[in-house]
């Protein structure tokens, strides 16, 4: 119950700070109706109060609050401020196009995640897990694609070059797919990653062998070692769940879908504070529902052995993978940065103007006949430098609040049912427009999924029988954290965070489109992606380069997170009082990859 009243109270918290939004930016509403409306009509006082007065906003924000609170309590979320249309309906057809949209995008991201993880899925069957190098980059590359660009490359080669399925419009089963495809595919690649870290430790349990040893066909052990380790990424799936339909914003504007995400943007940019806020709470309450769903899944999958403390951990010790891929990888994105910085990003040579690669522009040129190649270069410090600093304190906050998923839990899933834009919005709202305003942004939601991911982790080797036997033998709290659970948790959150990193780099650049981050001519990559989409069917080399060097970012995290492992070492057992005031050292464990994944 308190945690289902500190949700209702962070809900309640939210949709009154969005009712607030007008008065915040110092903007008056009135002005930004009617420019909406009509933006020929000459805002004079008259018209201004004559707004006020049609919209009830006369009386100032508390009285508009609590008019809407009052009628929503009656099955009433107002009229719309712009086309004076009943907002409920508006918000319905909206939620269920995003509903259908991420339900198909949803199936296309557990295909790609199951296609990601395959091999180790063979692998274990065959209980040939013992020579398996970490690998990863493909599935980073795909992780690392932004979705408008995905959205916007689908668009044109699949739907307007080759005709074979339609670009733009909502009318039916078939425009679902080029979507669904464009935010499934980064999703996925992410979820199996997640999964395919986890498989090895579930493979290697002592119910595995067993099951080997009892003749069951290496099918269905790879079935269960699936079952094993999905509850502790459930909560990251129903965070996905929530993104998939509010966070849509950019597929959407692409394709023309009147989803939920560009209803609720197009309604925070006009201001238009009843549909604003009925989008916000249906979100919400989405959030909501995905929440206890992915619980109850949870327990039904895990069973009394998490109530218990008989489960096995999934984070066994084992051998660093390979460092030769993150080197290669390092080597080639500091040469792409070197060879660019020796260039002028802003030179201008407008006969120039979109040049394929050559010798003297090896990246190209874009529609002004800039370097490529120089801009990439001299966008990296900025974009890289603040995205690794907002996910290392992204990764700190999400771990420590991880730790208390009572206080973190309400907190993830009403900040992950707001739109990242709107966040934005409302970060600008508060602290002003300025260089700062886009990593206040993103670091104000980058936390929820580690935190989501440190919260499920931790419950998970919590009721493992290594801690219970621990426990028995005199191991306290703090030892319990310090030296079992830490170890166990922080390795896989930290691998998580690193595979984030390019997507907190795009985030960054993506609130440009508001005014909110860097504008032209800066050479940030998010621009550059931006400035030259225009260009991709004539120029595509223009949208590539930017795109492949933040794929290269997104391969360089994923390796070098490989060797984040949990370390082989020899630890004495904690020490146990005897009884009779001497104190008693079991023998030495050592820690060893499990024989089951030899």
């Amino acid at each position: 119950m308190a945690g289902a009243g500190w949700r209702t109270l962070l809900a309640l918290g939210l949709v009154c700070g969005i009712g607030l939004l007008p008065w915040l930016t110092h903007t008056d509403p009135a002005y930004t109706v009617l420019k909406a409306r009509s933006a020929e009509r000459e805002p004079t006082p008259e018209v201004l109060a004559d707004i006020r007065q049609q919209l009830g906003i006369d009386g100032g924000p508390l009285h508009v609050l609590a008019g809407w609170l009052g009628g929503l309590l009656r099955g009433d979320a107002g009229r719309s401020w712009i086309s004076g249309a009943d907002v409920l309906p508006e918000v319905t057809r909206a939620l269920g196009a995003s509903l259908l949209l991420m339900g198909v995008a949803l199936l296309v991201a557990v295909l790609t995640a199951w296609v990601i993880c395959l091999r180790t899925l063979r692998l274990g069957a065959r209980r040939r897990l013992g020579g398996r190098r970490a690998g990863g980059s493909g599935s980073a590359v795909l992780a690392s694609l932004p979705e408008f660009l995905v959205a916007s490359v689908l668009a044109t080669v699949v739907g307007v070059q080759l005709g074979w399925l339609p670009a733009l419009g909502w009318y039916g089963p078939q425009w679902t797919v080029l979507p669904a495809l464009a935010l499934g595919l980064p999703a996925g690649a992410v979820l199996g990653r997640l999964l395919d870290d986890l498989l090895p430790g579930a493979f290697g349990e002592p119910w595995a062998m067993a099951a080997a040893a009892r003749g069951l066909t290496g099918r269905s052990i790879a079935r269960q070692a699936v079952r094993r380790c999905v509850p502790a990424l459930l909560p990251n799936l129903g965070l996905f769940v929530v993104g998939l339909t509010g966070g849509a914003v950019a597929v959407e504007q692409v394709f023309d879908i009147p989803g939920l995400g560009r209803t609720t943007l197009q309604a925070a940019l006009a201001q238009d504070l009843p549909v604003l806020q009925a989008g916000t709470l249906a979100l919400v309450l989405l959030a909501a529902l995905a929440t206890g769903a992915t619980r109850v899944a949870a327990r039904l999958l895990t069973g009394p052995a998490l109530r218990d403390g008989a489960l096995s951990s999934l984070h066994r010790p084992a051998p660093p993978a390979g460092r030769l891929l993150p080197l290669v990888y390092g080597a080639l994105l500091v040469a792409v940065v070197a060879f660019g910085l020796a260039r002028d990003p802003l030179a201008l040579d407008t006969g120039q103007r979109l040049r394929a690669p050559s010798p003297e522009h090896p990246f190209g040129t874009d529609a002004l006949g800039r370097d490529l190649l120089a801009r990439v270069g001299h966008g990296a410090l900025d974009t890289l430098l603040l995205a690794a600093a907002i996910s290392a304190a992204a990764l700190l906050v999400g771990v420590l609040l991880g730790l208390v998923p009572r206080v973190s839990a309400p907190l993830v899933d009403t900040l992950n049912a707001v739109p990242p834009v709107l966040v934005a919005l409302l970060v600008t709202a508060v602290a002003g427009s300025g260089a700062a305003t886009p990593a206040l942004a993103v670091g104000a939601v980058a936390w929820a999924p580690l935190a989501a991911h440190t919260s499920a982790l931790l419950r998970q080797e919590r009721a493992t029988l290594h801690i219970t036997a621990s426990k028995g033998l005199g191991a306290g709290p703090v030892h319990l954290l310090r030296h079992e659970l830490l170890p166990a948790v922080v390795p896989p959150v930290l691998r998580h965070a690193l595979l984030r990193l390019p997507g907190v780099a795009l985030a960054l650049a993506s609130l440009g489109f508001l005014g909110l981050g860097a504008q032209p001519p800066s050479p940030e990559w998010g621009l550059l992606l931006a400035e030259n989409q225009p260009y991709a069917e004539r120029a595509p080399w223009a949208v590539l380069a930017p795109a492949a060097v933040l794929a290269l970012l997104g391969a360089l995290a994923v390796s070098a997170a490989g060797g984040l492992r949990r370390p082989v070492r020899r630890r004495p057992s904690p020490v146990v009082d005897g009884g009779d005031g001497a104190e008693r050292r079991s023998v030495t464990a050592t820690e060893k990859e499990p024989a089951g994944v030899r």
